[in-house]
């Protein structure tokens, strides 16, 4: 069982994160990853914090993307640090993340947007595709959310936060299954603690949508309980099921898709309908929050849907979920979606 050491929600947190930084980094340099946009918002600020107020080195790369994963690697082989921070979207975080694993070190994540629940949990997105597509690292040791600045990110990516955090409604059918069939531990404490973060997204839809007051921190506190739930499960379980793996799918498939979170709130409604639950109350909360909630409003075509979901029970072939007991065919899959209002 993994848990942070340390978790700050608030506003005006620079000096918050300064003060983390310094505990995680026990006075050795810190490494800050960030993106370019993230850098302008708020990871220079940061920085030059932490040099004007202490007499530890730090030291800045820019990471968008995977691939700087081996660049950030060979920084961290030449010289000791003390922790890596991350201030960024998912793809920083999780570039960040596996680098402070890979290095033993204490990973602090600062996010910027509130776009999935990787910002607070152990795990990461596969680094290239002879990987399983998510694997396990540390838990971060912090995590510092300021929602000063995660406030200022466009409503496209805290609505793909609530996305990802309505797919623990059918994520948790998928563990209690495979719990049934294959005998799979199932935890009801990590199950109980992801499916409140889909419940609370029903319950504040429209607030959300409004982004009345508190409701961006509703979402950035239901995202790291998310992540929470899965280091008390040891797993991904608690969070990931067969929408999952269908956003997972979608991924491979497209050269440009969309986040994360969109992805898995459509096919949260897709596999809801499959499991003959609630499909409609995903839906209405995903189109209150103005998040897509149809192929349509997602931007996917239907049959690039359809090959999705054929391919989503090879992604994960352990994990078993209600699409490796049914198998559906193409025409199956068709159906489903008129069914479903999806398409």
């Amino acid at each position: 069982m993994q848990l942070p050491n340390i978790i700050v929600i608030g506003r005006g947190l620079k000096d918050k994160v300064v003060e983390v930084a310094l505990t995680a980094s026990g006075g050795e340099p810190v490494l800050i990853v960030t993106g370019k946009t993230a850098y302008n918002i708020y990871g220079r600020s940061i920085s030059e914090a932490i040099g004007e107020r202490t007499d530890v080195e730090v030291h800045l790369v820019e990471a968008e993307i995977s691939q700087e994963l081996e660049t950030i690697h060979t920084i961290l082989s030449k010289k000791r640090f003390g922790t890596v921070i991350g201030i960024g979207g998912g793809k920083v975080i999780d570039v960040s993340k596996a680098s402070a694993h890979e290095a033993s070190l204490r990973f602090v994540s600062v996010p910027t947007v509130a776009s999935h629940d990787g910002i607070a949990s152990p795990m990461v997105s596969a680094m290239d595709s002879s990987q399983p597509y998510s694997r396990m690292v540390n838990m971060p040791f912090a995590i510092v959310a300021d929602i000063d600045v995660i406030e200022k990110a466009p409503h496209r990516y805290l609505a793909s936060g609530c996305g990802d955090l309505v797919a623990k409604y059918t994520a948790i059918k998928d563990w209690k299954l495979s719990h049934k069939v294959t005998g799979e531990y199932f935890g009801d404490y990590a199950a109980s603690l992801a499916y409140m973060g889909a419940e609370i997204i029903f319950r504040n839809a429209k607030k959300i949508g409004k982004r009345k007051q508190d409701s961006i921190r509703t979402v950035v506190e239901a995202l790291i309980s998310a992540g929470v739930a899965m280091g008390i499960a040891g797993s991904s379980r608690p969070c990931s099921g067969s929408e999952h793996l269908i956003s997972h799918a979608l991924g491979r498939l497209m050269e440009d898709p969309p986040l994360h979170g969109e992805r898995c709130g459509v096919s949260t409604i897709f596999a809801a309908f499959v499991h003959k639950a609630a499909w409609k109350r995903v839906k209405s909360a995903l189109s209150s929050i103005g998040t897509p909630s149809n192929l349509s409003e997602l931007g996917i075509d239907e049959q690039t849907f359809v090959k999705a979901v054929l391919m989503a029970p090879d992604i994960r072939p352990d994990r078993y979920t209600i699409l490796h007991k049914l198998r559906l065919t193409e025409s199956d899959v068709r159906r489903l979606l008129r069914e479903a209002e999806l398409s």
